[in-house]
């Protein structure tokens, strides 16, 4: 180990993608061909350079450790897989003699190629983040197979940097892994924690070599009690990891970050080791008490790293609270040092880079680069004590103030008509009643098919919304534009022989900023983009106030979209939750009552399309998981109020209404129960890319409604065949009775191209048609 100090301010880590979506940009034109893996690799190193000196501009030191790397061309799972050497078997093609892979090779792991499928993805945590999930097997040949950790701390040396190198802890990593599909039943990838050890180990060497002082190892899933691994496992793993890691002399220092909870029981795990700083999420998880004298004697030798500043949303926060919780911590250490309590990842680069936000909101806002110089402040102050810093926390003191009493953050109607909510106000009539007028109603085929909502955004889409944005055409002009999108969507769908149709949404930019841009409550950023998973950004809005909807937002498309077919037309909405979920939410009230505040704007919404006709209405929950607490105690609420803001939202319609919503990478299993008490008439969710694995979950559970599992994999550029939808489809069958099927991709189509998409629509029609014939003739 090396004996330099941790330093007394820095971040557990910082956006990649570029202030104006470099990364994705040059990401996507390597793939399309049009640039070279040289000039991919010129546009990310200059990207690197650029963070680390804005970092430092904003308060970090440039030699001291404080600046961490965490760039990643995709994502930092799939990074630590190709690390260690963990590449899938039908990808082991890619690897060269010593395991590695190239440029390409690691973004066709991600994205898959010809019948080979990528690696699944699901949510990172309670985060909006995607990670790869990595397959492990017994037979999975861990070795160090990848130097571009240490070769980009060796480029931040070169440039007078002294950076802190970050990679996913051991533990983590197999806590997060999936057993590969040749693995014996029962196989947990946690077992070869022994095995995968000694990789780590040879990092750490290699970054000592190369001059590191301090190794961040993220260990998220310390904190978590939601992983498929029992928690006396992954403790028992935590002990294994670092009583060997720790002991290691020939290394660096070792930084264990913890985001997104409070360690709990795993804290005296790794007090008790050899590590010598530790990472506190304290915006989740609070200042540790009650330690025995063991773990409060470890921890006075290390540092303790407080997470005080939010990561994970974009509020200026209370100094002054926080900088008096860094001083609590000396109860537990002298050697302190302030932190974000996640990565930066979570939040957009630079509020100053915001001309439309209005300068009163902006006061109250720190996006990445303002929680860096807080950051900065709070460590200053742990030097030179609270006065150096007095300026600085009262200016917090009095944004804080000035929002509290700001018009709009509370409005009294609002409030009143949430209050006078009845337990009637949550219920729908008895399912097996709406079914028999739904079936009355709609006259649908056996397993009918749909899919979830968007149609792809092509070029002329998005030019017409900013030309109308800009003025540069009428509002007329941009309607007719819309409306002969939505012709031909309808029309290709008609052509295709889709069920229930949807009118593509060319209308909308994004999911759920569109619904924001229409509601009161809500402001949108013009450059907040944040990593959603790979190449794909999204800008999140930011709820400030009471929330209302002042006029009918989608009624007019819908009702357009309808006078095309004599098929049903499905009104699309974003569910309450999922607002929640992907914009930056309000922090001065439970997260339960802004929900329901969301519900009621959706429930007249949805009243208005079912009187204007229409009689499918989908209010997309893919969120719904994602927001699920890590902690246990927590989960029985969250599920009552999440749950309880969806069926405040639809349950003012009729029988004959049918409600669908949709759910991807949401691990249906792990919240089954919940699913079923959203008392939705249909739910859609991702199936395809993990193989229709959650049908023995469905099946399980008893789920008696209806049920789309995906059957196409939306976010590869892969083709499926028919024989792969129809062997899919099949497996469904299996496990669901035929009457509850539906048929639909995994998720909208707004990121693919025409081309793919017809093609995939077409062959998932044609299985669907087969298999039908076939249950037919069964029957």
């Amino acid at each position: 180990m090396t004996t330099s100090a941790f330093p007394t301010g820095t971040i557990t880590g910082y956006p990649r993608i570029g202030r104006r979506r470099e990364l994705k940009k040059a990401v996507e034109a390597f793939w399309a061909g049009s640039v070279s893996a040289d000039e991919l690799e010129a546009t990310a190193l200059e990207l690197r350079r650029a963070t680390r000196a804005r970092l430092v501009e904003q308060g970090l030191g440039k030699g001291d450790s404080s600046v961490p790397e965490t760039f990643s061309y995709y994502d930092q799972v799939l990074d630590a897989a190709v690390t260690v050497g963990a590449v899938p078997s039908r990808f082991a093609g890619l690897q060269d003699a010593d395991g590695r892979v190239d440029l390409a090779g690691y973004f066709t792991i991600a994205r898959g190629v010809g019948d080979d499928a990528p690696l699944e993805m699901t949510k990172w945590f309670d985060s909006n983040y995607h990670y790869l999930v990595p397959e492990i097997g017994e037979d999975t040949h861990f070795r160090l197979a990848s130097s571009r950790i240490v070769d980009q701390f060796r480029e931040a040396v070169a440039d007078g940097y002294v950076t802190r190198p970050v990679i996913v802890g051991p533990v983590t990593f197999l806590a997060l892994s999936k057993a590969a599909d040749d693995a014996a039943e029962g196989f947990r990838p946690l077992s070869r924690l022994a095995d995968l050890l000694p990789v780590y180990e040879e990092l750490l060497k290699s970054l000592k070599d190369a001059g590191a002082q301090w190794v961040q190892l993220d260990e998220p899933a310390l904190v978590s009690e939601s992983l498929d691994d029992a928690r006396a496992d992954v403790l028992a793993a935590a002990r294994q990891a670092y009583d060997r890691l720790g002991s290691v002399s020939d290394r660096p220092n070792l930084y264990i970050a913890a985001p997104y909870g409070s360690l709990d029981d795993a804290l005296p795990v790794l007090a008790a080791t050899g590590v010598e700083a530790i990472g506190l999420d304290l915006v989740r998880g609070g200042v540790p008490t009650g330690l025995d004298a063991a773990t409060a004697a470890a921890l006075r030798a290390k540092t303790v790293v407080g997470g005080v500043i939010d990561g994970h949303n974009v509020w200026r926060g209370d100094l002054e609270a926080a900088f008096g919780t860094l001083e609590s911590l000396l109860a537990l250490s002298p050697n302190l040092a302030a932190s974000t309590s996640t990565s930066l990842l979570h939040v957009p680069h630079d509020v100053e880079d915001e001309p439309n936000l209005d300068a009163r909101l902006k006061s109250w806002l720190a996006f990445a680069d303002q929680k860096v110089a807080q950051v900065a402040t709070l460590a200053r102050g742990l030097d030179d004590g609270h006065e150096a810093i007095q300026e600085e926390l009262a200016q917090a003191s009095a944004a804080l103030a000035d929002r509290r009493v700001a018009p709009g953050v509370r409005d009294g109607a609002v409030r009143q008509r949430a209050e006078a909510l009845t337990d009637a106000d949550f219920r729908r009539g008895e399912y097996a009643d709406r079914l028999t007028a739904q079936d009355a109603a709609l006259g649908l085929p056996p397993l009918p098919t749909t899919t979830i909502g968007s149609f792809p955004q092509t070029g002329d889409i998005r030019r017409a919304r900013a030309q109308f944005a800009n003025g540069i055409i009428t509002e007329a002009e941009y309607l007719g534009l819309m409306q002969a999108e939505i012709k031909r969507v309808v029309d290709l769908q008609e052509e295709i022989g889709i069920d229930v149709i949807v009118h593509g949404e060319p209308e909308r930019n994004d999911m759920v900023q569109y619904f924001a841009e229409n509601l009161d409550g809500f402001a949108v950023t013009q450059n907040g983009w944040v990593q959603s998973y790979g190449s794909r950004c999204t800008r999140p809005s930011i709820l400030w106030g009471d929330v209302e909807r002042p006029k009918p937002i989608t009624v007019d498309w819908s009702t357009y979209t309808q006078s095309l077919t004599e098929k049903p037309v499905k009104g699309m909405l974003t569910g309450p939750v999922t607002i929640l979920a992907w914009s930056f939410v309000r922090d001065d009230q439970p997260l339960g009552e802004t929900a329901r505040q969301v519900a009621l704007a959706l429930r007249d919404e949805i009243a208005d399309l079912e009187a204007a006709g229409i009689r499918i209405v989908q209010v997309d929950e893919p969120a719904l998981r994602e927001l699920l607490p890590l902690k246990a105690a927590a989960q029985p609420d969250y599920l009552d109020w999440s749950v309880g803001s969806f069926r405040l939202a639809t349950s003012g319609v009729a029988d004959a209404t049918q409600i669908h919503t949709h759910l991807c990478y949401s691990e249906f299993g792990v919240v089954i129960d919940a699913i079923r008490n959203l008392d939705a008439d249909v739910t859609s969710i991702e199936a395809a890319r993990s193989r229709m694995e959650v049908v023995d979950d469905i099946k399980a559970s008893g789920f008696e409604h209806g049920i789309g599992p995906g059957v196409y994999d939306i976010h590869s550029p892969r083709v499926p065949s028919v024989a792969e939808v129809t062997e899919l489809i099949e497996r469904a069958l299996e496990g669901i009775p035929q009457r509850q099927v539906w048929i639909n991709p995994d998720c909208g189509l707004k990121t693919r191209g025409y081309d793919e998409t017809v093609a995939s629509l077409t062959n998932i029609i044609e299985a669907t048609r087969a298999v039908r014939e076939r249950v037919s003739v069964d029957a």
